[in-house]
């Protein structure tokens, strides 16, 4: 398809007549069948709403239609309406718009679908086994429509997916806010977002699919990088080398996890990953994001043992369930250095971990056929992931949660799990150890940027103006972020020849704020005098300093008892939307899953106009200072210092800040 017809397309929305029906394609991944949740009504009401699209004239064809989806698939997709032309990341001036900055979005909104980006792409789901951008393609054929026609005086209103329409607004307003399964407290198990998510009414967009910042494995490269590197350099001895010969084991391959055989390779460990979906494990092999694959344990535990006995830099992809390389391991005596697990426990019931004993194909039936069989399974495999996991760390071996809550469903599954206390885990968070008080505190964070040209060349001169950038902050950076500082422009120096792009030509930056608003301010000069040849999208994972609240992973190291609290993520998303933030979200799960975080982000077009320079200063301060702040309040010796070092550099920011308690007052006073 040309570009004319692209466009027309594009601004044809809905169309008038109905295309021909799309066949399955079975060469993709699709989302496993979910269960069948929804009463007689329920179904009758599902039905209404997917309809409600569409003209009445077509109702008798859709509805049938519609209707089988929902009874094979457990949801209505829509899949007649997948569109007739490849959906990626085009250049941003290929898009039909008036609104250069609507033009972004909708680029954005097609890296997260771009099969080579998207983990099931028919169902709109970009990763995590439930992380969708839309519920169904009238919704994105929509939303397409309005952001093709709007202008800079409008703004497009999301609910889950749906777009609710086209408001007045202005010019600094952002030019879509979107929210994601923000459901009503009490309604947040995850019977009810299977419920909603069939009725259509409501989605799962984890952090940065239904945010459309989702840029590939890349964008947790290098969080699980900086991860490996130092969780090696907390355990490694006096004088030895902490990475060289250390063995890494993890599980999963997906959306997310997928960037873990990559980081293990950047940070020079040997790494082992179990992945039970063969064509996952396949699609990293092929795009070069692990080095081997293996599917015979008894062979897995010969490579690992010539891999460390030479102090290999390799990446093996184990087709299998992780729980059997755990045991395998114990038995054989392979010392496992660091271990984790990533698997999408977020999402434990629905295809987010499958159970040992059974194979991937028999685990998707069982679950949509027998629910409950299905969950006592993977409660029955996660106390036999527990039991080995907790024979490795007898033996020396250091695991951390990833966030992924696998902790957390463990003990859920009654899994020897617990600390002494009975109340904390037995192991740390990931952000507990490393990520909280080396980075959030001090303010850095996942920032990142697409180069809306699509060009290579535009992402190597952003790639050069960051590392000469984060060089000269580094002359007069405090001793207590030095080592933040070189680890990140080793990282920035390393991205383009460990061949991390897949989809837009993106790039993710571990930044305080500094580092954030000064790369921002030159890539926008950068676009003003043909540097860059065309405008830069910047974003963030919302996996990040000030966007997130979730007691078990990015808001693990609040030990004020806020942690349960979401005023950080809330504040967050209001003060971007009017400092200038492009494009804002805000949503219910993510990561750790639905009723367990609420997370925010942002996306903001960098023009090479004097309004973005404006904007980029004003929202990006706020952005990352707003987490400090809270940390600080939290009584997190790094983020007081980060927070009284951002007030001496604009005076225009106080922030309270704690007076310390004495501990022994406070046992003399509580002992009665």
């Amino acid at each position: 398809m040309d570009n004319s017809s692209f466009k027309n397309a594009i601004l044809a929305g809905i169309p008038e007549r109905l295309p021909e029906p799309k066949a399955y394609d079975i060469s993709i991944s699709h989302a496993p069948k979910r269960k069948d949740i929804l009463s007689y009504e329920e179904k009758k009401l599902a039905l209404k709403n997917a309809l409600r699209y569409f003209p009445a004239k077509h109702h008798a064809v859709l509805a049938s239609e519609f209707a089988n989806e929902l009874k094979k698939h457990g949801r209505i997709y829509m899949y007649r309406f997948i569109p007739d032309y490849k959906i990626y990341a085009r250049p941003i001036d290929e898009y039909p718009a008036k609104s250069e900055q609507a033009a972004a979005i909708m680029l954005m909104i097609q890296n997260n679908l771009d099969f080579a980006v998207a983990q099931h792409p028919h169902e709109l789901i970009t990763y995590g086994g439930n992380g969708a951008v839309f519920q169904n393609w009238a919704q994105y054929t929509l939303c397409m429509q309005y952001l093709a026609t709007m202008t800079d005086e409008q703004t497009l209103v999301m609910y889950s997916g749906h777009p609710m329409g086209l408001f007045p607004s202005h010019k600094d307003s952002p030019r879509v806010v979107v929210t994601n399964g923000m459901v009503i407290p009490n309604y947040s198990s995850q019977d009810e977002w299977e419920k909603f998510n069939a009725l259509g009414v409501s989605q799962y967009g984890q952090m940065t699919a239904g945010s459309y910042m989702y840029i590939g494995p890349q964008g947790i490269v290098h969080g699980t990088t900086i991860t490996v590197m130092n969780a090696a350099r907390k355990v490694a001895k006096i004088d030895e080398d902490p990475f060289a010969g250390k063995l890494f084991l993890t599980a999963g391959l997906g959306g997310m996890s997928g960037a873990q055989p990559k980081a293990g390779n950047i940070a020079k460990v040997i790494s082992v990953v179990a992945e039970v979906n063969p064509s996952a494990t396949h699609k990293r092999h092929e795009q070069g994001w692990v080095d081997e694959l293996i599917s015979d344990l008894d062979e897995l535990v010969k490579r690992v043992r010539k891999a460390k006995e030479n102090k290999e830099v390799v990446s093996i992809a184990y087709d299998g369930n992780i729980v059997d390389v755990w045991e395998k391991f114990d038995e054989e005596n392979i010392f496992v250095d660091l271990g984790s697990d990533q698997t999408s426990l977020h999402n434990p019931w629905a295809g987010g971990y499958y159970p040992v004993g059974l194979s991937y194909e028999e685990s998707n039936k069982m679950m949509a056929e027998n629910p409950v069989l299905f969950k006592e399974k993977v409660q029955e495999s996660l106390r036999r992931h527990a039991d080995a996991i907790n024979k490795h760390t007898a033996k020396g071996t250091y695991f951390f949660d990833y966030g992924n809550a696998f902790l957390l469903e463990a003990s859920r599954a009654g899994a020897d799990i617990m600390a002494e206390d009975g109340i904390t885990f037995r192991y740390p968070s990931y952000v507990q150890d490393i990520m909280g008080p080396m980075f959030f505190d001090y303010g850095f964070g996942p920032f990142r940027w697409v180069c809306s040209s699509g060009k290579a060349e535009d992402l190597e001169t952003s790639d050069m103006i960051a590392a000469n950038i984060l060089n000269e902050i580094m002359q007069n950076s405090p001793a207590e972020i030095q080592s933040q500082m070189a680890d990140n422009i080793q990282w920035i120096k390393g991205a383009r020849e460990n061949k991390l792009v897949v989809g837009s030509q993106a790039r993710i930056l571990y930044a305080d704020a500094e580092g954030r608003m000064k790369i921002a301010e030159e890539f926008n000069k950068a676009v003003a005098d043909g540097r860059l040849s065309s405008p830069v999208i910047l974003g963030r994972d919302h996996h990040d300093v000030s966007g997130t609240d979730s007691p078990f992973r990015e808001t693990s190291n609040i030990y004020d008892g806020s942690s349960f609290t979401a005023d950080m993520a809330i504040q967050n998303v209001i003060g971007d939307s009017f400092r200038g933030a492009t494009w804002v979200s805000i949503h219910n799960g993510g990561g750790v899953g639905w009723g367990e975080v609420i997370n925010g982000g942002f996306g903001m077009v960098l023009d090479g106009s004097k309004d973005a320079d404006r904007r980029l200063k004003s929202m990006l301060f706020w952005d990352v200072n707003n987490g400090i702040s809270r940390r600080n309040w939290a009584r997190n010796e790094g983020a007081t210092f980060a927070i009284k070092r951002a007030m001496e550099e604009n005076p225009n920011l106080k922030v309270t800040l704690p007076n310390i308690a004495d501990e022994d007052l406070i046992n003399a006073v509580l002992d009665f």
